[in-house]
């Protein structure tokens, strides 16, 4: 067995699926989802097909045309990759999988009512990157393999639905469609509607995504809603934010190519949701964190934007060469965020990325392997070695290529890159091959090796050069010495000014340093959670612990890694921290429930290490 993907049992000998048809019945009752999964190849196959599960109860394997049952085995759960399924085919085409879904479903988040802004009805969302996919149905969960599908969510009638995909209609359920979820007379329950969708373009499971709850929408453009849960003052604020969102995507298109998607609508998720953003084609999923009130949020639309052409029209063709999407898409985004926001804006992005890839420098420390762009994650948890590095490090090394060749020789090579490989799965090697071939000698101008497969940073990245960049950076040093910023001196400065001054300060402060600090300007009760959350790191390390109810108020807030992961960290780390230590156990005790799986699990495993 030779596997395509250190993290899916999927194997390189077998065929990969081209098709999924998914019937899905939602109980919210249990939280769980009883799925019929038909799985289609490209060609007749005999022999086993082997899939990734996890946390799933398989009911039974059988060949849809004559509905006989195939034989198949799971293997016993290893805690990373999950099960395998393997199903003997004897020159089938199609296999029909009855399976349904633990209430702990790593990708799945329930919330009941009262964890919903209205507090009336219960929801329920999706994360399925990295490899989460697998704990909704049975599938090659390894972005080496992009299928398209077709989707029935049987769903409470009072409840609407979205998906990463195209929307077919919502309808009455038919009594011959439950493909035998559950019984007909269930299927079609007065209380129950069926919304179906249809993906016609090859994606990797991890851009699998759905939400159903009460939701309501805004159009902010010709081909952009904004969703969120039905209470007009999340859906008017949403609509503000991302107001320029059809601009962005005509910048995107001028920049990269035609928008190969149709639609970009967005979906804005309870505060629960662990990531800033989530790339899902169609329907960007995006956290209430980044409605600012200032347009600013509009920069992490900008970078889930910048996927639909980096990332889900080319995407890595498995974890170890993340920075296939990640480098790029930061790279895109910035590039975006210049042409509508200038440049003082993008090179603010640029330093808050420099800090952020030094920090990381120093948490992989013991494990440089992660300071690489092209990494061997065999063994190890994607959400655990989750970074800003294939995102910082990626960017720079895209950033020294468009210095060595210019800016619009840069941007040809892109349109290039991005028609050619389109719709496909590649790896670092691939792209290497293709830049040595179309930008002849640059691995003579650069060490494409160093960069790629060297740790830590390589001499030739660079901090951004701008006027407004170095001012802060010179303010944060004269911090050092006593020196706040005078109220002329941050009188125009916004969420991204502050955090990269934030950042910029050293991690070693006088406690009466940081309350001087907060009493002048506030920034322990920011509306930013960006600024908010620097801010309590520093209060945390300089032991403040008048600011502690702030750090607990904001860990039971919010589930987003960004800002669980620092602040944990910082109360955690270190010699002298038994206090710290008791109040992060029963912060995240009592929080923890409202966290997504995902979210649950990287602040466990830092308890765990630091406590």
């Amino acid at each position: 067995m030779a596997p395509i993907d250190p993290h899916s049992f999927t194997d390189s000998a077998h065929l990969l699926t081209t098709h999924i048809s998914l019937t899905l019945f939602f109980d919210f009752p249990s939280s769980t989802i009883s799925s019929a999964t038909l799985l289609s190849l490209p060609t007749p196959y005999i022999g086993p097909l082997t899939l990734d599960t996890r946390s799933l109860s398989i009911s039974s394997v059988l060949d849809p045309l004559s509905l006989s049952p195939l034989p198949f085995s799971l293997s016993s759960p290893d805690p990373i990759l999950g099960q395998s399924l393997s199903v003997s085919l004897s020159n089938q085409t199609q296999i029909l999988i009855l399976s349904k879904t633990s209430p702990s479903s790593s990708a799945l988040q329930w919330l009941s009512p009262p964890q919903t802004f209205n507090k009336t009805h219960p929801f329920v969302y999706t994360q399925c990157q990295s490899i989460h996919a697998r704990s909704i149905f049975p599938c090659q969960d390894t972005p080496a393999a992009r299928v398209k599908y077709a989707a029935k969510l049987n769903i409470p009638r009072q409840l609407s639905a979205v998906m990463a995909a195209r929307h077919v209609e919502r309808r009455d359920p038919l009594p011959s469609e439950a493909q035998g979820v559950c019984d007909d007379s269930v299927w079609c329950g007065d209380d129950r509607v069926v919304e179906e969708f249809v993906m016609e373009q090859p994606i990797p499971p991890y851009l699998f995504a759905f939400a159903v709850g009460e939701l309501g929408f805004r159009e902010v453009g010709p081909r952009t809603r904004v969703y969120a849960e039905a209470v007009n003052e999340v859906l008017d604020a949403a609509a503000k934010e991302f107001a320029g969102t059809e601009e962005m995507i005509q910048v995107g298109e001028k920049l990269f190519g035609p928008y190969d998607w149709e639609r970009f609508d967005l979906l804005v998720l309870p505060p629960s949701f662990p990531y800033g953003g989530m790339e899902n084609p169609r329907m960007v999923f995006l956290t209430p964190t980044v409605i600012k009130g200032d347009s600013s949020g509009a920069q992490v639309v900008a970078h889930e934007l910048a996927h639909s052409w980096t990332g889900n029209l080319i995407t890595n063709k498995n974890n170890d060469h993340f920075w296939l999407n990640e480098g790029f898409t930061t790279y895109a985004e910035r590039r975006i965020v210049e042409a509508v926001q200038g440049e003082d804006i993008a090179a603010l992005n640029i330093g808050i990325g420099w800090r952020g890839l030094v920090e990381e420098m120093e948490r992989f420390k013991d494990n440089v392997e992660f300071t690489k762009l092209k990494t061997n994650q065999a063994g190890v948890d994607p959400d655990d070695v989750y970074s800003q590095v294939p995102y910082e490090k990626g960017f720079q090394f895209l950033w020294r290529i468009e210095r060595q060749i210019g800016r619009s020789a840069f941007d040809d090579f892109l349109k290039k890159y991005i028609a050619t490989f389109k719709f496909q799965s590649i790896d670092t090697d691939m792209f290497l091959n293709f830049l040595k071939a179309n930008v002849p000698g640059i691995e003579n101008e650069i060490d494409l090796k160093l960069w790629t497969e060297g740790t830590g940073i390589p001499p030739d990245a660079m901090e951004p050069v701008s006027n407004i960049y170095s001012k802060i950076v010179s303010l944060a040093n004269e911090f050092k010495l006593g020196r706040m910023p005078r109220e002329d001196e941050v009188a125009d400065w916004k969420g991204q000014e502050w955090e990269l001054y934030l950042e910029n300060l050293p991690k070693t402060v006088e406690a009466s340093q940081v309350t001087a600090l907060d009493a002048r300007y506030h920034l322990s009760e920011s509306k930013d959670y960006e600024v908010r959350v620097a801010f309590l790191q520093l209060a945390i390390s300089a032991r403040c612990r008048d600011y502690y109810g702030e750090v607990e108020k904001t860990l039971k807030e919010v589930g987003r890694m960004k800002y669980l992961r620092p602040l944990y960290t910082a109360l955690v780390q270190g010699a002298g921290k038994e206090e710290e230590k008791v109040f992060a156990r029963r912060v995240f005790t009592e929080a923890c429930d409202c966290y997504h799986p995902i979210a649950q699990g990287v602040a466990e495993a830092i308890l765990a290490k630091h406590a």
